[in-house]
């Protein structure tokens, strides 16, 4: 089994050869304006747009914790918006991130990269606005992606 690696840079200019996902957190408010979405949306409009549309029209659609939607935004690069973040705020209930929502999501990205012949890229996901730490998500990584033999960089921003 091969294990994550980790590198110093954008995960919106993810390296490497072949096809390449993209993945992040959402918010389940619909919300996106803070964060790493800043980057995605300094580099394609597309993600942000059917995120925010996805959010509009979840009575008729699968939006909800746990959910992933994959949108090409090039011949060869996909961004995973998977829903792992109840609201945006830290507050009475904890932080907003939700760790059996970005597992669960992780496994439709395992399922999409294996059907694309992809490789993950990610900064570090639920760590940042979400409030999360990595040591509770790294091992969901490990089991959902890496066990599926999906290979994954993990960016660290300078």
């Amino acid at each position: 089994m091969s294990e994550i690696t980790y590198v110093r840079g954008d995960a919106t200019a993810p390296q490497g050869k072949g096809v390449k996902l993209i993945v992040h957190v959402c918010n389940d408010l619909g919300g996106w304006g803070k964060g790493f979405v800043l980057a995605l949306s300094r580099r394609w409009p597309e993600p942000e747009a059917a995120y925010r549309r996805w959010h509009r029209e979840r009575a008729g659609n699968d939006f909800a914790l746990g959910a992933a939607q994959f949108v090409q935004v090039g011949p060869y690069l996909w961004v995973a918006n998977i829903v792992g973040q109840r609201g945006m705020r830290t507050g009475s209930k904890g932080v907003p991130v939700r760790y059996e929502a970005i597992d669960t999501a992780l496994g439709a990205v395992a399922a999409r990269a294996g059907e694309l012949g992809a490789s993950v890229h990610m900064p570090r996901i639920g760590c940042g606005l979400a409030g999360g730490t990595w040591s509770r998500i790294e091992p969901l990584i490990e089991r959902r992606l890496i066990s599926a033999a999906v290979p994954v960089t993990v960016y660290d921003h300078d």
